[in-house]
């Protein structure tokens, strides 16, 4: 299977299973080390633009790293809270995101969960609207610019 690289889904937390969810996890608290400038590697990521492009880069990763939190926690998994260095959960609404954009991740991961986790692909192939993490808000538009869109997941966009 292909790899992907690293994803800081747009979508919320709660379609990912136990890999995607423990792998996103992961790579926020990455994200976080990098937006702090602890890191010399994944500076100039394209997934971390937007949060770089927020008014407040570092309570943006935070809030948004505290929903992934809040998802495994539902879940029992022992994520560890005290890794999120600021976050505010009253903060909703801060990053725009592309209802293009919304479709491709979702059929990503639904391309995913296809080899991973058939039974939830099947399920998750029900949902009529796709909720985002509470820190993104939808706007209309395309595919975002940092994207690396996989040209098969292009065709099944626009059919």
């Amino acid at each position: 299977m292909e790899v992907f690289g690293m994803r800081l889904w747009s979508i919320h937390p709660r379609y990912l299973d136990r890999v995607g969810l423990v792998a996103l996890w992961r790579e926020g608290i990455l994200a976080q080390k990098v937006l702090e400038g602890r890191t010399r590697g994944y500076v100039n990521h394209p997934q971390l633009i937007r949060f770089k492009n927020s008014p407040n880069p570092l309570l943006t990763i935070g809030t948004y790293l505290y929903h992934v939190y809040l998802e495994g926690l539902r879940r029992g998994y022992e994520f560890d809270s005290h890794k999120v260095k600021v976050y505010d959960n009253s903060l909703t609404s801060i990053i725009p995101i592309t209802t293009n954009q919304v479709k491709y991740e979702f059929k990503l991961l639904l391309y995913k969960l296809t080899h991973r986790e058939p039974k939830l692909a099947q399920k998750l192939r029900d949902v009529k609207e796709i909720q985002v993490n509470p820190v993104f808000y939808v706007i209309e538009g395309p595919i975002a610019e940092w994207e690396k869109p996989k040209d098969i997941l292009l065709e099944e966009l626009n059919e």
